[in-house]
């Protein structure tokens, strides 16, 4: 079988969740595509958009390290989590999953008013030990609706009652709170990457749409509301800065209220941002099929996430873009074609165990129609 001379492909998946990393995807899918084109060429660009799969991205397309370091999960419990480190520009990059993340609490443990971001705080703290001349932040797949207070403390914030006294930054102690004040250490430049514009109170904001995922159900909703507009509001008398509104503010569970306030971070659109220091774009250019994927597609996929960005950039180009998933829900038309890597019906387990077979028997189906129209 002989390949299109001049075939050139951009491999830039995001991750397949419970599965494979974007990397691995990247690998499973060339070496399916070189079973029937063996002379093509591969330029692999694994992509987030923000979430959880952002510090390894960057860890893959920079050359960056991996650093393991102490921390607690969002129940408190000791644990190592690791993060992102790029030496050459003294940049660290951090998953807030990575400690505080939702996948480290089994269901029946999800305690929203005692759950928080000091791990994700302790990550920072590393990395400012570290040297650290920046800290970009990945939120997404939090277990957390603190507003940032835990991570807050971690670097050094005080939360003290009516008298002074010392309150521990939990949502379930933040009625408590009177009066916050900031450490006396400096902190980098920091950012946050996302790609949700939600508030931090109301009816889009953290509570409402995403604590229920985390235990924020019935008659906790509004106290856990009440909590977070507390905190905005000592925040607001005696820090004198507001950013409950600010769009992306209510990302993980209010940590991008927290980077923006208790940090002096920045909000940044996560694709838009790995798009533009991976130059995605001249990559795009370069190719002459774009590959893409991850293991849902839905009808959430056109909004704002990895895959679907990376569509309309290729697209934009006139090039064509391939999407392979684990799961098609909804075949969106901003890709040429979606390609579900399934070989027959399988169990959830069965496909996330088998998701590197799976993807490599897919794509080299899938080089094999279209070498029938070259």
């Amino acid at each position: 079988m002989l390949a299109h001379p001049l075939m050139r492909i951009l491999l830039a998946p995001d991750k397949f969740k419970g599965s494979l990393s974007a990397a691995e995807v990247s690998e499973s899918l060339q070496r399916g595509f070189l079973k029937v084109w063996p002379t093509a060429t591969f330029d692999s660009a694994p992509i987030a958009d923000g979430g959880e799969g952002t510090a390894e991205v960057f860890r893959h397309d920079f050359a960056g390290d991996e650093i393991t370091a102490p921390a607690h999960d969002a129940l408190g419990r000791p644990i190592s989590a690791a993060y992102t480190w790029l030496p050459e520009t003294r940049t660290a990059v951090i998953d807030m999953s990575s400690a505080s993340g939702l996948w480290r609490i089994a269901e029946s443990e999800l305690s929203p008013a005692s759950a928080s971001t000091f791990g994700t705080g302790e990550l920072m703290r590393d990395a400012i030990h570290r040297g650290a001349e920046k800290i970009i932040v990945g939120l997404g797949g939090s277990a957390t609706n603190d507003g940032g207070a835990g991570m807050a403390s971690a670097l050094g914030w005080q939360f003290l009652d009516e008298s002074g006294n010392p309150i521990v930054a939990l949502p379930g102690k933040f009625r408590e709170i009177s009066e916050i004040r900031p450490p006396d250490t400096s902190i980098p430049e920091i950012s946050g990457l996302c790609d949700v514009r939600n508030p931090l109170l109301g009816r889009e904001g953290a509570t409402a749409v995403y604590g229920p995922q985390k235990g924020v159900t019935g008659e906790l909703q509004p106290l856990m509301e009440a909590s977070l507009r507390h905190l905005a509001d000592v925040c607001a008398r005696t820090l004198g800065v507001d950013h409950r509104e600010h769009p992306g503010a209510g990302a993980a569970g209010g940590l991008g209220f927290g980077l923006l306030t208790f940090a002096g971070g920045r909000l940044e659109p996560g694709f838009a941002t790995i798009a533009r220091m991976l130059k995605l774009g001249e990559r795009v250019a370069s190719a002459d099929l774009v590959v893409t994927g991850e293991g849902r597609l839905d009808t959430q996929t056109a909004h704002g996430k990895g895959p679907a960005a990376l569509a309309e950039l290729a697209r934009s180009q006139g090039k064509p873009i391939l999407a392979f998933t684990g799961c098609l829900e909804d075949e969106s038309e901003v890709f040429t074609a979606c390609i579900p890597i399934a070989d027959r019906p399988l169990t959830l387990d069965e496909s996330r165990s088998r998701a590197s077979q799976l993807l490599e028997s897919a794509a080299a189906r899938a080089a094999r129609l279209i070498h029938i129209s070259l």
